[in-house]
């Protein structure tokens, strides 16, 4: 197994046996093992200080001449603005590609076998809680999609294929940690304990939605269970969570903040200023990305050229790891460790979860017109995160077929039951559009107010009946 995060001019890891992409043998400055793997940080020796720490020491012209050093009779050391630099006199270029890729941490094989002891452990309480969530995340998706496809929601987002990353995510941050989600992350808001009607009030858009409908679907956020609403926007979440990530800093809290976003968000500038920024101000923050192979039609080989996401965060100096997202056990190790080292140590962290977004990118795409259906179905029954986390489950002793189809068919009576619910709720008034952001609206909102009510009365036919105005 290859647990392994890696700082600027340095990678230590856990050789692995297997990884994601098979067997690999790669060189790197310095490999070091653990003898107690129920421990994974356990191998995760930090060493000399990263040379940015020293970045404020002295660079003036008169002292440069005492940190003259000889090298092997061959080169010299300066120390420039930044940190030591040594000479050299040949000419090479840092190659544009590694060779081999960047291992992918692993923890359970396709049948649910764990492949090592190099993981986090977790008890039976917290076990059975994740595959319940998973499950009922999939049975939302499921149910949710189909009123959309009626008619009787807008628009809807699955997490078909990601509900390990959802789920395993949420299970290893505590509470007092804000998400900064995109918008494939509500499990991590069930996780959370947000109810199974809450959604549905959500995508309804009635008086139970916290957004006061101001929101597409799926659009959720929530105060109490420090869940920062979705924005469509793509990528602005990450600076975002930069920011609160230094303010929980500032004030010695004892929590850091996560962000997730898509392959398609690291295409973005915001990526690339909120990674700068982290890493200069050393922000605790849990930078997560879902590698799920497209950035809606645009698959990851058009995006960019280098090795997926995780070797970006070595160009910054954000220590890095590359994990599989639709191992449960993998995502939530790597995550657990993660926090520790954001919380302790007010470091960024970058987690580059591989995976196959399972369904369509969202009720307005038609993903068969970009990549084949019969792949689509091989990751569907092949690949299924929810599939393997059962498997090990059920070999510890924690779950069986009747308990199975007990839950699944509660599950699905409670969806269909908040819908029907939220579709009987009363709907918020049109004056909720034009409140919240100014205590006294300015007079261009109070045109349009009042402009919106004339058009109402005059078209009633074509608006909603049950909106009060």
């Amino acid at each position: 197994m290859a647990l392994f995060f890696s700082k600027s001019r340095k990678l230590i890891c856990l050789k692995p046996k297997m990884g994601f992409l098979g067997s690999h043998s790669v060189h790197y400055h310095h490999t070091l093992t653990s003898p107690n793997l129920r421990n994974p940080l356990g191998i995760l020796g930090y060493g000399s200080a990263h040379f940015a720490s020293r970045r404020f020491e002295s660079t003036k012209a008169e002292t440069q001449l005492n940190h003259m050093q000889n090298i092997d009779n061959n080169s010299q050391v300066l120390n420039f603005p930044g940190g030591k630099v040594k000479f050299t006199s040949h000419l090479n270029f840092i190659p544009e590609t590694r060779e081999e890729r960047v291992y992918c941490y692993r923890v359970l094989d396709d049948d649910g076998y764990p492949m090592t002891s190099n993981f986090v452990q977790i008890d039976r309480e917290v076990a059975l809680k994740m595959y319940t969530d998973m499950v009922t995340l999939q049975t939302m998706d499921t149910i949710f999609y189909e009123a959309q496809r009626q008619g009787r929601i807008s628009f809807y987002v699955t997490t078909l294929g990601e509900e390990a990353i959802n789920i395993a995510s949420a299970a290893a941050l505590r509470m007092d940690d804000f998400i900064f989600p995109q918008y494939r992350e509500p499990g991590v808001l069930l996780w959370r304990g947000f109810t199974i009607q809450e959604f549905a009030n959500q995508l309804f858009g009635n008086k139970g939605d916290y957004g006061k409908g101001r929101q597409m679907p799926i659009h959720y956020g929530s105060n109490k269970h420090n869940y920062i609403t979705v924005a469509s926007t793509v990528a602005t979440q990450l600076p975002h969570a930069v920011g609160a990530a230094y303010s929980l800093k500032m004030d010695a809290k004892d929590a850091c903040t996560i962000v997730y976003f898509g392959d398609g968000g690291s295409s973005t500038g915001d990526f690339h200023a909120a990674l700068n920024f982290a890493a200069v101000l050393d922000a605790p923050v849990i930078f997560f990305c879902r590698n799920n192979g497209f950035a809606i039609s645009t698959p990851v080989c058009d995006q960019f050229r280098s090795d997926g996401v995780v070797t970006r965060g070595e160009a910054y100096g954000i220590r890095s790891i590359r994990v599989d997202g639709n191992d449960a056990l993998a995502v939530f190790t790597a995550v657990h460790e993660a926090r520790k080292m954001a919380v302790n140590e007010h470091k960024p962290v970058l987690i580059e979860a591989l995976t196959y977004r399972a369904g369509h990118h969202s009720t307005s795409d038609d993903s068969t017109k970009y990549r084949p259906a019969n792949e689509i179905e091989w990751w569907r029954r092949e690949r299924d995160p929810v599939t393997r986390f059962r498997k090990w489950i059920e070999r510890r002793g924690c779950w069986s077929s009747e308990a199975e189809s007990e839950l699944r068919s509660n599950l699905r009576k409670q969806v269909l039951e908040a819908i029907q619910v939220a579709e009987r709720a009363e709907k918020l008034p049109i004056k909720d559009v034009f409140t919240d952001v100014y205590d006294v609206p300015p007079a261009n909102l109070q045109e349009q107010e009042t402009f919106i009510r004339e058009t109402i009365r005059r078209h009633p036919q074509d608006y909603p009946t049950d909106v009060p105005i």
